[in-house]
C-alpha cells in the first residue's frame, strides 16, 4: 500500500470517528437538543445568562419556516460544494493538460532528435504511399 493510499485511509476513518463516536458514545444526551447549530446554542447560552437581553440586529429575512430555512441553508452547501468541484477540477484538468503537452513536447523532440541522427522512424508524408500533398493532410486520416 503506497503511503498516499494509507493517508487517504487515515482521513477516511478520522472522518467516520468524527461522525460516529459522538452518537455512540451518547455526546450532548444531557441536553434538550443534543445536535443543534450553533446558532441555537448561542441563543439558549444567550438567554440563560441575560433573560432581558434584545437583539440589537434582526435579519434581512426571516424564512417563513424551519423547512424553508433548512432547504436554503442545504442550497448554500450545494452552491460551496460546487464551487470546490469546479476548483479541483478546473485544477486537475490543468496538470493533466500540462502533463499531455509536455509529453507531446518530448516525443516531437525525440522525434527531431532521431531526425537529425538520420535514424529517422516517422516516415515524412510524402513518402506515405496515397498521403497528400496537401500541407497538415498527413494529420487526417484518410477513409
Amino acid at each position: 500500500m503506497s503511503k498516499s493510499a494509507k493517508t487517504n485511509l487515515l482521513l477516511v476513518l478520522a472522518v467516520i470517528a468524527l461522525a460516529v463516536l459522538p452518537l455512540a458514545l451518547g455526546l450532548g444526551d444531557d441536553k434538550e437538543e443534543p445536535f443543534t447549530g450553533s446558532d441555537g446554542q448561542a441563543e439558549t447560552a444567550i438567554t440563560e445568562i441575560e433573560p432581558d437581553y434584545e437583539p440589537w440586529f434582526s435579519p434581512l429575512y426571516v424564512p417563513p419556516s424551519g423547512e424553508i430555512e433548512s432547504a436554503l441553508f442545504a442550497l448554500q452547501a450545494a452552491i460551496g460544494a460546487g464551487v470546490l468541484a469546479y476548483y479541483f477540477g478546473l485544477h486537475r484538468g490543468r496538470r493533466q493538460g500540462e502533463a499531455r503537452a509536455r509529453e507531446r513536447q518530448q516525443a516531437e523532440s525525440a522525434a527531431s532528435g532521431a531526425g537529425e541522427s538520420g535514424a529517422s522512424q516517422v516516415p515524412e508524408p510524402s513518402q506515405v504511399p496515397g498521403a497528400s500533398q496537401v500541407p497538415g493532410a498527413s494529420q487526417v486520416p484518410e477513409a
